[in-house]
């Protein structure tokens, strides 16, 4: 019988840097076309230009006191190793409990922004929600929370940042805590408010195809329960990548105000009813006419409810509820990728 190889968890996984240490401002000589110039420790990578622009770090601390307390909190969330399940931990927070507020908490104007944070808070146990990456790409987040007791691990576009577009760091930082998840058997939660990826030449020269592939690959892999709730936009590629149905999820919820659809009612309307547009008498009239028909046929989640890609539409008060029962469901799952030596992600 072959062994199983056994990891435990690392702190080379997530990387801390204190900012009080690197901060200090040591000079050095920098120069480019023989002119040189002083600059900073902190410019050349210090805290903040790795947990801000490069992404190198994944938290920060003022000193090292805070920096071993985020390491105890971190560590509670993680097994010992890749063959044991993420540590239960008790909680008095009911597992009925409904809020209201989030009935609420998504704007009637879908151009309106709100944090996905308060979201996750208001469901998760206690409201505690343990968020990794934060100062990096921060059109997603990414973080781990309890359900029931149980550790999950949370990913949830933010419309608060990009309106929660997804770019080429977005991507990066969702797909490599996916696939930190289920190495060490941490089911995933997905929340998803996502308009598509963000458009631009820089976007496109950089490799978004590629890079956004990383994301849609890490959540295909992943055997880990996962269960996605659309809170508003998913529109086109990205609502595919963000653990759509297609790709494999074992559970997709949607709130009443989810908009499952190619793009936005008013630019599928201007494509697809052109021409009918272009012939009226009064063009504004008839495209406004177009776009509230288009709304109430297509842009709203009972459509995919009825070809199976959602499992339910929910009142987002039931959010909590719901997500405990699926992880109870779903506690026992056994999946498996296709034998290989490993598969072929698009580095």
């Amino acid at each position: 019988m072959r062994r199983r190889r056994v990891y435990s968890p690392s702190i080379t996984d997530f990387i801390f840097m204190v900012e009080g240490v690197l901060h200090a401002h040591h000079r050095t000589r920098r120069g480019q076309d023989g002119d040189p110039r002083d600059t900073t420790s902190e410019e050349l990578g210090g805290a903040r230009v790795h947990a801000e622009v490069s992404g190198v770090a994944h938290f920060t601390a003022r000193d090292d006191a805070q920096c071993l307390l985020q390491l105890r909190e971190l560590l509670g969330y993680l097994p010992l190793n890749n063959g044991e399940d993420p540590p239960f931990k008790h909680t008095d927070d009911d597992p009925a409990r409904m809020d209201e507020a989030l009935d609420s908490i998504v704007p009637e104007s879908p151009d309106q922004p709100y944090d996905m944070r308060q979201v996750v808070k208001k469901i998760v146990d206690d409201g505690k929600f343990f968020e990794a990456h934060a100062r990096f790409a921060k059109n997603i987040i990414v973080g781990f929370g309890r359900l029931g007791g149980r550790v999950v691990g949370i990913v949830g576009n933010q419309p608060a940042h990009l309106a929660g577009v997804l770019d080429i760091k977005a991507s990066l930082k969702g797909a490599r805590f996916i696939r930190f998840c289920d190495a060490f058997n941490i089911p995933l939660i997905t929340f998803e408010d996502v308009p598509g990826f963000l458009p631009g030449k820089d976007q496109e020269w950089g490799g978004i195809i590629t890079h956004g592939a990383k994301l849609l690959y890490a959540y295909c892999e992943a055997t880990v329960p996962k269960i996605t709730v659309i809170t508003r936009k998913a529109y086109g590629g990205a609502y595919d990548v963000m653990n759509s149905k297609h790709i494999r999820a074992d559970m997709n919820l949607a709130w009443p105000t989810a908009e499952i659809a190619v793009m936005g009612a008013e630019g599928a309307a201007k494509i697809v009813f052109r021409r009918e547009i272009a012939a009226a008498k009064d063009p504004k009239a008839e495209e406004k006419r177009l776009v509230a028909d288009y709304k109430a046929k297509f842009n709203n989640p009972w459509m995919a409810a009825a070809r199976g890609y959602v499992d339910d539409v929910i009142e987002p008060r039931r959010t909590r509820p719901m997500l405990i029962q699926a992880l109870e469901l779903l506690a026992g799952k056994r999946d498996s990728n296709p034998p290989r030596k490993h598969g072929n992600i698009p580095l």
